[in-house]
C-alpha cells in the first residue's frame, strides 16, 4: 500500500485522504493536513514512485486509482482530496472505483489533456550532480544554473535524499510515463458524488469552456475560487484554502 502520514483527529468522524501532484510528498501537506486534522483524521499519501511508496513501472491514473482505493479501504470510508496529478487520479477513482467514498475535492485540475509537459524539470534534476550534494542549498544552485524558477527549486529539493544522495522520485518512469500524466484517461462513467472543483483565481488550469466536460463527469459538481491564487492554491493562500476545504466536508458531516 502507499506510503502514508496520519495526523490523527476526532473520532467518528469520516477521514480525508489526501493526494499530492506531481513531484510531491504527503510531507508536503504537513501543515495543510494538520490544521485539517483538528475537525478529523487526515492521511497524506506518497503516491507511487514518489515519496517512501513502491517504485512502478506504470504512473497511469487507473493505476493510481488502484492505489487510492485500497487506502479507502482500509478506512472504510473517506473523503478524499486531490491536487494536480493527486486530483486527475481521485476524479479516476470517483469514475471507476467509488466504494467508500464520501466527498471529493480537486484542487486546480480538470479532466483534460494538457499540453505542457514536464520533462524540462526531470533533465533539470537529472542535471544535478548528487555526488557532490552535501547540502540542499547545493542542489538548489544547481537547479538554478538549469534554469528552474526559486519556487520550484525549494519544492523539488523537499523531494531530495542527502543522505543516501538520491532523489525521492522515480524519474525515469516518470519521464516514460509523462504522456499519461499530463493526459486524462478516457472513462465512461460517471460520478453523482457531492464533489468541489476548487481552483485559483489566478490559475489557467481550469477554464470556464472546461465545465461543461466537467459536469457530464460529475454531474453534482461545484465551483468555487480562492482569490490571488495560483496553481498551487494551497500553499499561495494556505489559511483560505484550508477553510474551504474545511467547511465543504463540514457540511457532509450533519
Amino acid at each position: 500500500m502507499l506510503n502514508t502520514i496520519r495526523h490523527d483527529g476526532p473520532d467518528n468522524i469520516v477521514p480525508l485522504v489526501i493526494a499530492h501532484g506531481l513531484f510531491g510528498s504527503a510531507r508536503n501537506w504537513g501543515v495543510i493536513a494538520k490544521r485539517l486534522s483538528k475537525e478529523r483524521p487526515v492521511i497524506a499519501v506518497d503516491m507511487r514512485n514518489h515519496g517512501h511508496s513502491p517504485r512502478a513501472d506504470s504512473q497511469s491514473y487507473i493505476d493510481m486509482a488502484d492505489d487510492l482505493a485500497e487506502v479507502i479501504a482500509s478506512l472504510g470510508t473517506a473523503d478524499l482530496l486531490g491536487h494536480s496529478m493527486g486530483g486527475k487520479a481521485a476524479m479516476a477513482l470517483a469514475l471507476t472505483r467509488p466504494k467508500g467514498l464520501r466527498r471529493l475535492i480537486i484542487a486546480d485540475i480538470a479532466p483534460v489533456p494538457y499540453p505542457h509537459s514536464q520533462n524540462h524539470n526531470i533533465d533539470a534534476m537529472d542535471s544535478v550532480d548528487l555526488n557532490a550534494v552535501t547540502r540542499r542549498s547545493e542542489a538548489d544552485a544547481m537547479l538554478g544554473e538549469a534554469g528552474v524558477e526559486p519556487a520550484l527549486r525549494s519544492f523539488f529539493t523537499q523531494s531530495l535524499d542527502i543522505q543516501s544522495r538520491s532523489w525521492r522520485l522515480n524519474l525515469p518512469v516518470l519521464r516514460a510515463e509523462m504522456e499519461k500524466i499530463v493526459g486524462f484517461p478516457d472513462i465512461d462513467a460517471v460520478h453523482e458524488g457531492p464533489t468541489l472543483f476548487l481552483t485559483g483565481a489566478e490559475s489557467d488550469y481550469v477554464t470556464r469552456e472546461d465545465r461543461d466536460g466537467i459536469k457530464a463527469l460529475f454531474p453534482n459538481a461545484v465551483f468555487a475560487k480562492i482569490p490571488g491564487a495560483g496553481h498551487w492554491l494551497h500553499a499561495d493562500k494556505p489559511r483560505e484554502f484550508t477553510a474551504a476545504v474545511a467547511a465543504y466536508l463540514a457540511a457532509g458531516d450533519v
